[in-house]
This record gives structure tokens, C-alpha cells and sequence, in this order.
């Protein structure tokens, strides 16, 4: 089964006020294994980013302005996803946003159900913890995934988390908080599966060209604003001075 865990960053929080899609993350699953395809995309919106949405992901208008439109990017994202099942936390915030895009492309599907199945994990978490707090960040912690590094939001980062997440509430493993209410209630929710995990090897995704280029203009635009110098220099130990 293939499954594409996906995330979004926007302008805003409503398209039905104009707000568009900034960035698209997308990780591929195949039978509950992350393979080395992704899609990630960051896109000029055609308008000003609101500053309550820049204070969550960082992404200013700067550097949009030298992004590609949805429109150019949609064919190469709707193969990437085409025949397979959407894994989406909070699914009708990012369904309503990629539909919003989608409707202004030419020959594209109005509705991107119509080529793909949706899975909000929103909702699986929802009737595995009542009453908890189950936005992304929440469910990392409960479930013992690394998120420390994690300073702002990012739709691929965002999208390997989730993954992780996703892939750790449905595996059915006790030591991972699942008990027996929680296993009972994912049971319930039809998603439940136990997957043998000694001796397995997953493969370690990596950045195609099109990301690394993506991500290095993301890094030099950060350097021109801070003296010369990001975050991830420090992380790396790559300088970022020319």
C-alpha cells in the first residue's frame, strides 16, 4: 500500500479569504515502509504572508517572490500523490488549501479526493487519546519522537514527524504508550496493524537535487538577514560565509 504523508505551509489560515500555499512536504510510505520519495516544493503565493502565520513557519515574502506558482508545480505534485492514500494531520485544514490551488490550475481535478484517499490522523488520534491534546507536537512527545530541533514549522520536517507518529499509534506497540484501551479504541477506528519490527532496516531518505537547491537559497536568504551566519551552521558545521 502507498501512502503519502503530507504538510502544508500557508499565508493564513482561510483560502476562502485569498490565503494560498507557501510550501508543500510530502514523504512517501510504502507497506508501512518510509522509502526514499519525498516532494517538497516551496511556492510564491501571489500575496503577503500575515505576520501570525510568519511567527509559525519563518517564510517571508522575500523569499517567496523568487518561488514558482502553484500552477507550475501542480502537475509534479499531483503524479507524486495520484493512486495513493493522503496522511494528513488535521486533513480538512490542508484538503481545503490544496483544492483552493487545484481550482485555479487548468485541467486539474477540482478536488484532489478524486485522485487520492485521505487519512486524517487528526481524527485517529482523537478517538486513541479522548480528551488529550493531540495536535502534532503533543502526539511527538507521547510518543517519544525527537522534536527538539523543531524551532519552526516546516512542511517536509512537519511531514517526517508525522510519519513517524503516524507509523508508531498504529503499529500497536505498548512500549510506545499504546495500552489496552488505546490499542482497543485504534482497533475500532480500522487502522489498527502489528508490524514485526526485529531486525528491520529502514532506508534513510535523502534530499534530491531540486530540495538541496531549495533548501540551500532558503539558507543563504537567512545568512544575507543574520550577519552571515544560520542556525543550521552551527548544527552542521558548514560556514556560511563565501
Amino acid at each position: 500500500m502507498r501512502q503519502i504523508v503530507l504538510d502544508t505551509e500557508t499565508t493564513g489560515l482561510d483560502p476562502a479569504s485569498g490565503h494560498r500555499i507557501i510550501e508543500i512536504g510530502c514523504v512517501e510510505l510504502f507497506n508501512r515502509r518510509v522509502t526514499a520519495g519525498t516532494f517538497h516544493r516551496y511556492i510564491n503565493p501571489g500575496r503577503t504572508v500575515d505576520a501570525g502565520a510568519l511567527e509559525v513557519h519563518g517564510i517571508d515574502d522575500e523569499f517567496l517572490a523568487t518561488q514558482p506558482y502553484f500552477v507550475d508545480i501542480a502537475e509534479a505534485f499531483l503524479e507524486f500523490v495520484r493512486g495513493a492514500e493522503l496522511v494528513i494531520h488535521n486533513a480538512e485544514f490542508d484538503v481545503e488549501f490544496i483544492n483552493h490551488e487545484l481550482r485555479r490550475v487548468p485541467d486539474a481535478p477540482a478536488d484532489v479526493r478524486d485522485c487520492c484517499e485521505v487519512l486524517d490522523t487528526l481524527a485517529l488520534a482523537r478517538r486513541l487519546h479522548p480528551g488529550k491534546q493531540n495536535d502534532l507536537d503533543s502526539l511527538a512527545r507521547r510518543h517519544g519522537v525527537d522534536v527538539s530541533r523543531r524551532e519552526l514549522h516546516g512542511a517536509l520536517l512537519d511531514a517526517r514527524i508525522l510519519a513517524e507518529v503516524y507509523l508508531i499509534m498504529t503499529g500497536a506497540q505498548g512500549s510506545l504508550s499504546l495500552d489496552g484501551d488505546d490499542a482497543a479504541a485504534l482497533a475500532d477506528a480500522g487502522e489498527y496493524a502489528r508490524v514485526e519490527r526485529d531486525g528491520l532496516a529502514l532506508p534513510v531518505p535523502r534530499a534530491t537535487a531540486g530540495e538541496e537547491a531549495a533548501h540551500e537559497a532558503m539558507l543563504e536568504y537567512i545568512r544575507s538577514q543574520s550577519g552571515g551566519r544560520a542556525l543550521w551552521d552551527e548544527v552542521s558545521g558548514e560556514s556560511g560565509e563565501s
